[in-house]
């Protein structure tokens, strides 16, 4: 869940979408998520509707930030909170009806890092999920953000589509990595409800690798650094709860068609040994494995929100 509203005193809230973004066309990205939660307990005994971002890694598990999943103390915890909660994948235009959905049934925090797992009750399929990248990302490495949190810190209104921008690792600790926004503008960042959504590079054969999720910053748009929970160190223990669904078995490949073997020409008196009989190849396609991911239909929420501190959760 993305920008969790109220917040206990003196805890910083988290932070929006990306501010001074992009938006992202139909069809791209389709491993970003939208983590919708209805009916989250406040301490007053009320409840309240939130969402976060976060990206598909498996069939059925999600990498999110840890802060979207707490109890009414402000506490993270291993389990879903709200009444419903339920993933959008697959889905850059919130008000479209492609992509899938999923609910979400189980949650698993990381512990010191604010990095959380989120199970989907169903596989998603068609999409290629996110590759787990296991070293951190040398300072100065370009990566891209997908999210969606709101444009502007002043916003009433979450965005219908989903944003994008490219950011600058300036810093790598045990448990975060500095982001700074570098496209399409220099004061380009991380903004409420962008919470969880993942940090990744882009190869040219197309592979994306995710290195961190979005953890908490300042007030946005803003120049300067917002805060990701790393992501390569914690590898092992994802795998641990993720298991065989990491890596789906791919398909079988065809098997080749016996060489067809020539009959020997006769010879013939007098005249030239006729040429073998040419034999034909049949050029077999490519047998890859597609990773598939189980999308929600996305309610785009549209909460009230009060001005944030300088400092906090995104």
């Amino acid at each position: 869940m993305a920008a969790v509203a109220a917040l206990v005193a003196g805890v910083p809230a988290p932070a929006s979408a990306i501010a001074r973004g992009d938006d992202v066309p139909d069809g791209k990205y389709p491993f970003a998520v939208k983590i919708t939660d209805i009916g989250i307990p406040t301490p007053d005994g009320g409840r309240r509707d939130s969402s976060c971002s976060a990206g598909l890694i498996s069939p059925h598990w999600l990498l999110t930030a840890g802060h979207c999943f707490r109890d009414v103390n402000n506490k993270r915890v291993s389990k879903v909170v709200a009444i419903r909660t339920f993933a959008t994948v697959g889905r850059a235009d919130l008000t479209g009806d492609d992509g899938q959905e999923a609910d979400i049934i189980a949650v698993k925090q990381a512990g010191v890092a604010d990095v959380a797992l989120a199970k989907l009750d169903r596989a998603i399929t068609g999409i290629t999920p996110l590759k787990l990248g296991t070293r951190a990302p040398a300072v100065g490495t370009s990566v891209r953000l997908t999210g969606f949190g709101f444009t502007d810190e002043s916003d009433k209104e979450l965005p219908d589509r989903m944003q994008t921008g490219t950011f600058r690792v300036t810093s790598v600790s045990k448990a975060e990595i500095g982001m700074t926004g570098t496209a399409p503008h220099k004061n380009t960042s991380a903004c409420e409800h962008d919470s969880g959504g993942p940090y990744f590079t882009e190869a040219k054969n197309g592979v994306v690798t995710v290195v961190g999720v979005v953890s908490h910053g300042p007030s946005c748009p803003h120049t300067g650094a917002d805060a990701a929970g790393r992501t390569d160190n914690l590898v092992p223990w994802i795998k641990s709860v993720v298991g065989k669904d990491l890596v789906p078995s791919a398909s079988p490949k065809p098997s080749l068609p016996a060489k067809a073997k020539p009959t020997p020409s006769a010879a013939v008196k007098a005249a030239p040994a006729p040429e073998p009989a040419s034999v034909t190849r049949s050029m077999l396609p490519w047998a890859g494995a597609a990773v598939a991911v189980g999308g929600v239909v996305a309610v785009a929420l549209r909460p009230r929100r009060k001005r944030r501190s300088r400092h906090r959760r995104l």
